[in-house]
């Protein structure tokens, strides 16, 4: 029973962590997937966000701009005909905590408490693994360096062959006389 419900929040949490993105450099999830996992219309929630507009600054909420919502979407694969016709907003994490304060039911609670620990989670293995990520980014800068200068040593090798295939005829030397 325990490995069932163990598979369980492992499914819900893949679910968050699969719309979650980085836009500008932060971790945000989309209004539409929201209100999805709270079980509400996406107008039905902007409406919400929109008359609590004071508990949500630029750094809880941003309007994604025309590219960024044109990245996204080749990103995520929404068809041209189907789906939202407008630029969602986005929320960051501090977002998702305030919208706990203004959607009360008890699948909103659920919910939000869900995506903050997958939040939190996604920090704390980010911080866990942040020496292993510093190493692996000075090995390919490593190896970025290297491969200009193994090419380079191909290069001369290349040369090296190519004038061994062709060798000066003897009849070419010039030998240089002193007097």
């Amino acid at each position: 029973m325990r490995a069932k419900k163990d598979v369980e929040l492992l499914l819900v949490e893949q679910k968050i962590i699969n719309r979650i993105f980085i836009i500008r450099d932060q971790k945000v999830m989309l209004d539409r997937d929201l209100a999805d996992l709270y079980g509400v219309d996406t107008k039905v929630f902007n409406q919400s966000v929109k008359r609590n507009a004071e508990r949500f600054p630029k750094d809880f909420m941003f309007p994604l701009t025309d590219r960024e919502w044109q990245n996204l979407r080749s990103q995520i694969v929404t068809s041209s005909w189907g789906g939202s016709r407008y630029r969602p907003s986005v929320f960051t994490e501090l977002g998702v905590a305030m919208l706990s304060s203004i959607l009360n039911s008890k699948t909103a609670i659920d919910v939000n408490i869900k995506i903050i620990r997958v939040f939190a989670k996604i920090r704390e293995y980010a911080l866990t693994n942040k020496d292993v990520l510093l190493q692996l980014s000075k090995l390919e800068k490593e190896v970025a360096t290297n491969s200009k200068e193994i090419e380079n040593i191909f290069t001369v090798l290349k040369e090296l062959i190519e004038k061994s295939n062709n060798p000066i005829p003897i009849n070419k030397i010039r030998f240089k006389h002193y007097d």
